[in-house]
């Protein structure tokens, strides 16, 4: 919400509207929100905000930041984005055009949004191989060792990002896992500039995956689309040659979320 609309609404927004309002701006911030900025942004006084926030927080809508003053997205927010994602009409859609793309890749192709503490799968077309990885849909992967989740991590900005590397455990998966943060953010860096992300063996032995965000219409990466498939089918070099077809195919997602 701009400064203009905030001050336009100062003091009439109707009652139960202010906590869809204060969800709303959490959502949209890059980064975990303080009661103080809200109050200022929705145009509300502090008491009412702090009481809000304290509701939110209780029902688990919203989640305390680790420095105990700012607030993030909580369990039933962002179950609340994956299900909406998943409405029956998007999702057949979705599924279609992830279906395409499986198909002519010949591998498994995955939807995946960023959770608490690493990404979550939201939708899935396996290939039709018995040989596969078997990732269902709901399955949590860790952010610095998958490729949908160093994509994501690569999207945030450097104080953000640095925020969560503060925290975020780089335990092995397997021996070619990063666990450095200076090796981590360099990789990250890496990922920036190409556009797409990818995984050489790092989370499973035997396994790569590249991944190319969808972005939703402020061009923030929203979800990632990700594809991953056995080193006995293909190697990295090959898979990187598939991503401008799968980047062609998360334009596609995108337009889903513009009509």
């Amino acid at each position: 919400m701009t400064d203009t609309s905030a001050s336009e609404t100062k003091g009439q927004i109707p009652t139960n509207l202010r906590l869809l309002l204060i969800l709303e701006e959490v959502a949209r911030a890059e980064m975990p929100v303080a009661a103080a900025t809200l109050s200022e942004t929705l145009g509300l006084p502090k008491p009412t905000i702090h009481r809000l926030l304290a509701t939110a927080e209780e029902e688990g809508f919203l989640q305390r930041d680790i420095d105990g003053r700012s607030y993030g997205p909580g369990r039933r927010l962002r179950k609340l984005a994956g299900n909406t994602l998943s409405s029956q009409r998007l999702r057949t859609e979705r599924l279609i055009i992830m279906q395409a793309l499986a198909s002519e890749v010949g591998e498994t192709c995955n939807l995946a949004a960023p959770g608490r503490y690493g990404m979550i799968y939201l939708d899935r077309v396996e290939t039709h191989w018995p040989l596969r990885i078997q990732l269902p849909v709901g399955a949590q992967v860790p952010f610095h060792c998958t490729a949908s989740g160093k994509l994501y991590l690569s999207s945030l900005r450097i104080d953000k990002l640095k925020h969560v590397l503060s925290w975020l455990q780089l335990d092995p998966s397997t021996e070619k896992s990063i666990t450095d943060v200076d090796s981590l953010l360099e990789e990250l860096a890496t990922t920036r500039a190409r556009g797409f992300s990818t995984d050489n063996e790092e989370f499973m032995d035997g396994m790569v995956a590249i991944a190319v965000p969808v972005r939703d219409t402020e061009s923030r990466l929203l979800t990632t689309l990700s594809i991953h498939a056995p080193r006995q089918r293909y190697d990295l070099d090959r898979l990187i040659g598939m991503v401008p077809l799968v980047q062609e195919t998360a334009k596609r997602l995108e337009a889903l979320g513009r009509l």
